[in-house]
């Protein structure tokens, strides 16, 4: 199956593309509306559910913008690089999680609920307006997908 095939089959079979879908399938996050299934031999996820993915979506494109200038993406419009993207994704929702469960120096590597942390942060700020994007942008700035690698010495 060639590229185009694949995201042709892919759009067909998954209108509703889970937003965070690449912290997702890195095991950063899960979610109770997520679906998995498999095309072609790689993992894609649907939401189940269209008004938690306006959600989602609303939600990631806020944190996604309030992060740019931090990540040094300015002139991108919509998702980001694959690393930067990962980034964003799973290390704001890694911050989101710890600011609503009160504990803001967890040591979490995994966001348990993507849909339920944000109904929770949604409760406690009121809109998206409220959310802490300062201590966001600082978790996905610190956020690592991967430890960087150490030099072999010769």
């Amino acid at each position: 199956m060639d590229e185009q095939q694949y995201k042709s089959v892919y759009k067909e079979l998954n209108p509703n593309r889970c937003i965070f879908e690449k912290a997702v399938t890195n095991q950063r996050c899960d979610c109770e509306m997520k679906r998995r299934f498999v095309i072609a031999n790689r993992e894609c996820i649907a939401c189940e559910s269209e008004s938690a993915l306006k959600i989602c979506t609303r939600t990631l494109d806020s944190i996604r913008n309030n992060a740019r200038f931090t990540l040094k993406v300015v002139t991108v419009s919509g998702p980001m690089p694959h690393n930067k993207e990962l980034q964003v994704q799973a290390g704001g929702m890694l911050a989101l999680q710890s600011i609503v469960a009160g504990a803001p120096d967890s040591t979490e590597k995994v966001v348990h609920n993507v849909y339920q942390t944000l109904g929770l942060a949604l409760q406690k700020f009121g809109s998206l307006d409220g959310l802490p994007y300062n201590e966001l942008v600082k978790s996905i700035v610190k956020y690592e997908s991967r430890p960087k690698r150490r030099k072999k010495k010769k």
